[in-house]
């Protein structure tokens, strides 16, 4: 249980901070850019990331619940790392409002969100599958990412 709630902690402090970062933004800045028609209204992004983020930490426990091994690390590694880029994606595209930037860090993002399914499925398939809709989601994410950044240039 101990490791479950460490993996909620570390997964959801990245949020926590990419949140404060967010926040500020989105009835300043990010309401008067131009969005493609796809764009969801801004309330939907709360939900979507709180259970994608619920999500990856129960993916997280299932390849750490054995304990940090040779064999499991650069798994467990990936996914702090992915952790990192989100956090970085929300500074460069919410705190700099640098759009073109946080397309970059989210291409980044998305290639190791990928590096981290294909690491935790050696681990456990559960564990990849639950990270299959955060990979999804930032595809979507991406697209959004470039599509305001073309648009408002």
């Amino acid at each position: 249980m101990q490791k479950l709630f460490g993996a909620i902690f570390v997964t959801f402090l990245a949020s926590f901070i990419g949140t404060l970062v967010t926040i500020p933004s989105i009835p300043t800045w990010y309401a008067a850019l131009n969005k493609p028609m796809l764009n969801p209204p801004d309330w939907v992004f709360g939900p979507v990331w709180t259970t994608l983020y619920l999500l990856m930490s129960v993916a997280l426990y299932l390849v750490w619940k054995k304990g940090i091994t040779k064999k499991n690390l650069y798994a467990v590694q990936l996914y702090m790392f992915q952790l990192v880029l989100n956090v970085l994606w929300s500074v460069i595209f919410f705190g700099l409002h640098l759009q073109h930037g946080g397309f970059g860090a989210i291409v980044t993002l998305w290639i190791v969100l990928l590096l981290t399914i294909i690491e935790f499925r050696k681990h456990s398939k559960q564990a990849a599958w639950l990270m299959l809709p955060t990979l999804l989601w930032v595809s979507f994410a991406a697209y959004l990412n470039f599509e305001i950044a073309c648009m408002n240039n």
